[in-house]
């Protein structure tokens, strides 16, 4: 057992080192405590900077408060964007504005209940502030957990140019595991070391080559930015890469031009491939075929109001119902007005042309009545909203359904042509109407049943028109004429000569508009066809063996 002294002495070690430990431990907690006081007395400068009412003052808080990490910055910024972020002329404090005409604190977030938000003025923005702030929102959001809100935040940086965020954005890559946002990070980096003055040539030459790869508009203007901040072989490749992407954004827009022509085409098609099938039979100009293409259009309003009323959760399948109903509904139509008008006009063109006109303005004037003249809404089920892209093209999904409706809609067409018996007697009588009847086949039921054909096809194009056009009772008139001259053009009777002339006029207008307008460039297709028909009468791809050209 140690001695009395030992026994003080150890005490007095002791008491030394709690001393030492207890005077560290101050120091440490000050030391950090610091900071933290720092911070918040910084956020309460730069909150006032807001209340003075000054865009450069406004401008600098703007940065200063991103770069503090403070907690609400976002919800600050995001309230600024809004011209929610308010201040009081007197007290110099800073709320932001919510629903219900009541204020928050900006710096906590509590509810500021001894303020009358009429008192409060709004923090005041310009171009240079909204840019500060775009700048600054982006940052914010270069870490965020949210993928969505970082790739926004790495598109704001890369339209600010903000050679400031650069440490930003570099930390954010290489902590980014998402290669689709990776691949906009990389893009923002490259614009912001391609403008930095203080780059070597090198790394811009690499920015170069990743904003190259983009290729979108923002490519373009910032390689002419960075075209005229820079000299010799930076502005030569700057100067080549801006080359190539407008020759790429050219040569996109031509196939865009397609694309539009074939979605055109393929409306033209649905509208006219009925046509051709009663003109091809009977040669009836059926002025009345567009309403036809109507009535299955307001088929389908009907089916979707019934659904919508009693089976709501079929409302996205309800194409699926209107297609066949259209069908049967207008082909119904279709066989009753062959029945008790144009078979009495058959060899009479003349007659048979005013008589289907008016029956057109009488099926107008039912419709009127029964629906109103305004227009009805038919809604695009799931599947057919939205857009995507492919490459440098934009596709909009109701437009490629209705191409791939209408590729289905001629398929069926040609296998019951080619592959039933009904097929084989109706081309039969397309071809030699008397060797037909001589050979037992029954004309008149056959006149009936194509009519009937062609008007359920018009009706079916109807279902697919209510998708992209206005449904009311003159959608008909819209496309009458065209379909007139897709038949005329590529062959009476002739379903590959309609396709060929639906998708070439519809490409053709296409690529006219630009340069002439929509109605002269109609106008020019339709003097083309003119032309064109005066050197050959019979169309594109004429049938050959037609006793009536005999």
């Amino acid at each position: 057992m140690p001695g009395p002294d030992r026994l003080m002495s150890m005490n007095a070690r002791a008491r030394s080192c709690f001393r030492i430990m207890a005077s560290a431990l101050a120091a440490f907690m000050l030391i950090f405590s610091m900071p933290v006081a720092a911070r918040a007395d910084a956020v309460d400068e730069i909150l006032a900077r807001f209340a003075t009412d000054r865009f450069p003052d406004t401008e600098k808080a703007i940065g200063d408060l991103a770069a503090s990490g403070h907690p609400t910055a976002p919800v600050i910024l995001e309230a600024l964007a809004g011209n929610r972020l308010l201040f009081s002329p007197g007290t110099r404090q800073t709320y932001i504005g919510v629903e219900g005409a009541s204020a928050l604190d900006a710096k906590t977030g509590a509810k500021a209940g001894d303020v009358e938000i009429d008192s409060l003025k709004k923090v005041r923005l310009n171009n240079a502030v909204r840019a500060a702030l775009q700048a600054a929102q982006g940052a914010l959001g270069l870490m965020s957990p949210d993928p969505v809100k970082r790739r926004m935040a790495a598109e704001a940086v890369l339209k600010a140019r903000d050679p400031a965020q650069r440490a930003g954005v570099e930390a954010a890559l290489a902590a980014e595991k998402d290669p689709k946002i990776r691949e906009v990070f990389t893009e923002a980096r490259a614009a912001l070391i391609a403008l930095d003055p203080e780059a070597a040539d090198a790394q811009k030459l690499e920015a170069i080559d990743a904003i190259r790869g983009r290729g979108d508009r923002e490519s373009v203007s910032l390689l002419s930015a960075i075209s005229g901040a820079n000299k010799d072989r930076v502005k030569a490749a700057a100067d080549d890469a801006r080359a190539a992407i407008l020759a790429r954004q050219a040569l996109w827009s031509h196939v865009q031009n397609i694309w539009y022509g074939m979605s055109l085409g393929s409306v033209l098609l649905l509208a006219a491939i009925g046509l051709a099938i009663t003109f091809g039979v009977m040669g009836v100009i059926n002025m009345a075929h567009g309403e036809m293409v109507m009535i299955g259009a307001y088929t389908t309003f009907v089916v979707q109001e019934v659904i919508r009323a009693r089976y709501p959760g079929l409302l996205d399948y309800s194409l699926l119902f209107a297609v066949p109903l259209a069908f049967l509904f207008t082909g119904g139509v279709g066989v009753v007005v062959e029945r008790t008008i144009i078979r009495f006009l058959y060899g009479r063109p003349l007659e048979t042309l005013l008589a289907t006109f008016g029956l057109s303005l009488i099926l107008q004037q039912a419709v009127r009545t029964m629906f109103g003249a305004n227009n009805r809404e038919v809604s695009a089920p799931a599947f057919m909203s939205g857009s995507f892209e492919f490459g440098g093209l934009a596709i909009t999904s109701g437009r490629m359904w209705i191409i791939v409706f209408a590729i289905v809609v001629f398929a069926l067409l040609q296998l019951l042509l080619k592959a039933t018996p009904f097929g084989l007697r109706m081309r039969a009588v397309t071809q030699n109407r008397r060797m037909a009847s001589a050979m037992g086949i029954d004309t008149n039921r056959v006149d009936a049943l194509a009519f009937g054909l062609g008007s359920g096809i018009a009706g079916v194009a109807g279902v697919a028109l209510s998708q992209i056009d206005n449904v009311s009772p003159n959608l008909g008139q819209s496309y009458i004429i065209d379909s007139f001259m897709v038949v005329v053009f590529g062959g009476v009777g002739n379903l590959w000569g309609t396709l060929v002339a639906a998708l070439t006029l519809g490409v053709a207008n296409k690529f006219l508009e630009p340069f002439a307008g929509a109605v002269l460039g109609k106008i020019a297709l339709l003097v083309f066809i003119i032309l064109f028909i005066q050197k050959r009468p019979r169309g594109l791809f004429a049938l050959k063996g037609r006793a009536v050209e005999a």
